[in-house]
């Protein structure tokens, strides 16, 4: 009986392995293939004016790419927070932003995104200078973590889409963590499809944090937020927030960040303003 029920189970999973992604991929073009819903439409104009700004064929693209994120991804309100399809439309529209350049890609490990009504208390442990651990609390907009949820405050995501041209974005922020943490840590250097092996990426990076980091020691103008120099996985996430909100500036402050990142996502934002 035990022997059965192995060689039963081995027979499903190699017949997943081998017809699995098959399926999947066709589920996920009959989703995508779908009418847009007319609501999810306006709800875009709305409240998610970077939609607006796309040509038609990327706003095609983004409204796809939605339905599929829509279809897939479990939304689950905090501290009583009933889940809205404004809310989950609107945080779907911004994280796509980050899938325009590459189709098919669709956050393979995200499962849950967690929305608060507020900003939220994250409660952390940090041993001090003499050893002892110390709890310390922060109040958080968003979190991405690498197990597959990502949490926000409702305010903060309608705040950062309000404005798509001020480089303030929680959601395209945490979004770039899940790119950065799928090879299950988060360290600045996103694996999608081995980018970050290209050796440029780790060279310009680690020079254009060194430089931020150099110029506020200095108490120099930047464009970038001051906590991308927090850590390299933070400057991704604040660059990516840049790159897709304030792109012709970014273009002339980082020139070859610039580059990199337009590498990555397979985009140029600058032709959408």
């Amino acid at each position: 009986m035990l022997f059965g029920a192995i060689v039963v189970i081995a027979l499903l999973v190699a017949g997943w392995i081998a017809f699995g992604p098959r399926l999947v991929a066709r589920r996920r073009r009959r989703v995508a293939s779908q009418p847009f819903p007319s609501a999810w439409a306006h709800i875009l104009d709305e409240r998610v004016p970077a939609a607006g700004r796309l040509p038609p064929a990327l706003r095609r693209r983004l409204e796809q790419e939605m339905q599929v994120f829509l279809a897939e991804k479990d939304f689950h309100g905090c501290d009583g927070l009933a889940i809205t399809e404004e809310m989950r439309v609107t945080i779907a529209a911004q994280a796509c932003l980050l899938l325009l350049g590459r189709p098919g890609h669709h956050f393979p490990r995200l499962r849950q995104v967690l929305v608060y009504p507020a900003p939220f208390v994250v409660r952390r442990e940090r041993r001090n200078a003499i050893g002892l651990v110390e709890e310390h609390d922060r109040i958080h907009s968003g979190e991405s973590w690498s197990h597959g949820q990502v949490v926000l405050s409702w305010p903060d995501t309608l705040e950062g889409a309000r404005d798509p041209a001020d480089g303030r974005n929680v959601v395209i922020h945490e979004f770039a963590h899940q790119l950065d943490q799928e090879k299950g840590h988060a360290n600045g250097a996103p694996d999608i499809a081995g980018f970050h092996r290209h050796p440029r990426w780790s060279q310009v990076m680690a020079q254009e944090y060194g430089v931020l980091q150099e110029r506020l020691r200095n108490a120099e103008p930047v464009l970038l937020d001051p906590y991308a120099a927090t850590d390299p996985a933070e400057f991704f996430a604040v660059c990516s927030e840049a790159f897709f909100e304030l792109p012709h500036h970014l273009a002339a402050w980082h020139p070859a960040l610039f580059e990199e990142l337009a590498r990555l996502y397979r985009l140029d934002p600058r032709a959408w303003a």
